[in-house]
């Protein structure tokens, strides 16, 4: 697609909890989103939480990253970033202000909003019972936080249809809202061959026979205890399978000490590219959410997967078509998606290769970039 470039740079704040170093779905989407929005005419400016070993200002890939006083208490952290934050605003003086959750980065640009006047657009970064929405609502004065949104927000970006869906029942007008799904860099996720999978096997230290990965953060909601808790049985029944997971979190130590053999923790890593390209399967059993990177970077590294139905997982996964989706979720049905994925190679095979057609097709990161440059134009003839 051709890169639309604007005349005078639009200057956007993206207001959100973490950024880089620290790692997770958010801060790596926006990440990605940053060199093709900056090639379009955007001039990014990151506002995120300081935290421990980090310094208050830093460029990173030419990106402006401005990193605020937060305090170890959860609520006067809040407090803290949101009004520490109002100056650094100012000083900025964006055309728009973006903030990614309905949390203390709307609230900021809403506050901001009142000082100078931008138009504002929210992204809810997940749905159901864990998402954004719902713990707004579940916060002290959350209706009445949730009723300022409504008010002075000018559109919400929803990345699945349930997250709209939760906003329109709970009275934003659904004009309001517009779709702009996470996007994967086609260029960077791509399949392997035989050869380069053999390759990529000895260069990373993996073992031989069928891989199993998980990739992303260790907690609760993603029930990788309920994969260590099934793997002796898989592995009794495919004794060359191997458990790869990818990730820290607050469960990291528990699992590692619950799991057994042929379960490997990898930790954190910069670069999750050759581990996808290295193995055979993806597994993503979360609870909740929004529109999952992991998975994307999955579907688009050709690999078939077993996932659960929550989400936006389930507008990109057709059961048996581009993958094994879990409806009706239990460690059993966690444990026979993956059973039949290691025992049928044509599952495999068809589920990987439609799974990077849709991917391909739709999710482009491409694609995400010049939905936000449109989104931004029309925001300033507001």
């Amino acid at each position: 697609m051709m890169k639309e470039r604007q005349s005078k740079p639009i200057k956007v704040a993206m207001i959100i909890q973490d950024y880089l170093p620290r790692v997770g779905g958010a801060e790596r989407q926006l990440a990605a989103l940053a060199p093709l929005l900056r090639e379009r005419g955007v001039e990014i400016h990151i506002v995120t939480r300081r935290y421990p070993g980090l310094s208050r200002y830093e460029l990173i890939e030419d990106v402006p990253v401005y990193r605020l006083p937060i305090h170890r208490s959860k609520i006067l952290a809040s407090l803290m970033f949101t009004f520490s934050a109002i100056p650094t605003l100012w000083r900025i003086r964006p055309h728009i202000i973006h903030a990614h959750g309905l949390m203390s980065p709307t609230t900021i640009a809403i506050l901001a909003h009142y000082f100078l006047g931008v138009p504002i657009a929210s992204k809810s970064l997940r749905g159901g019972l864990l998402g954004d929405l719902k713990r707004l609502l579940n916060k002290p004065f959350g209706r009445f936080r949730f009723r300022m949104l409504k008010r002075n927000v000018d559109v919400f970006i929803t990345i699945s249809k349930e997250i709209k869906e939760e906003l329109t029942r709970e009275g934003v007008p659904p004009n309001k809202c517009t779709n702009i799904p996470n996007g994967v860099d086609l260029d960077r996720f791509a399949a392997a061959s035989k050869e380069e999978k053999k390759m990529l096997r000895e260069n990373l230290g993996l073992p031989d026979g069928q891989l199993v990965i998980f990739s992303g953060r260790l907690e609760a909601e993603k029930r990788v205890g309920d994969l260590i808790q099934i793997w002796p049985e898989l592995q009794s029944r495919f004794p060359n399978a191997h458990l790869i997971i990818l990730g820290t979190g607050s469960e990291e130590s528990d699992l590692k000490k619950a799991a057994g053999e042929d379960i490997h923790f990898i930790g954190l890593v910069d670069n999750v590219v050759p581990y996808l390209r290295a193995v055979d399967i993806f597994v993503l059993p979360s609870v909740s959410e929004g529109l999952s990177n992991s998975l994307l970077e999955a579907l688009a590294s050709n690999l078939p997967v077993v996932v659960t139905a929550t989400g936006g997982t389930t507008e990109i996964v057709r059961h048996k078509v581009s993958g094994w989706l879990i409806q009706d979720y239990s460690a059993k049905h966690l444990s026979e998606g993956i059973t039949a994925m290691l025992e049928n190679e044509n599952l495999r095979e068809t589920c990987a290769i439609e799974g990077k057609r849709y991917v391909t097709e739709n999710f482009s990161i491409v694609r995400t970039a010049d939905k936000l440059l449109t989104l931004y134009s029309s925001l300033l003839s507001l």
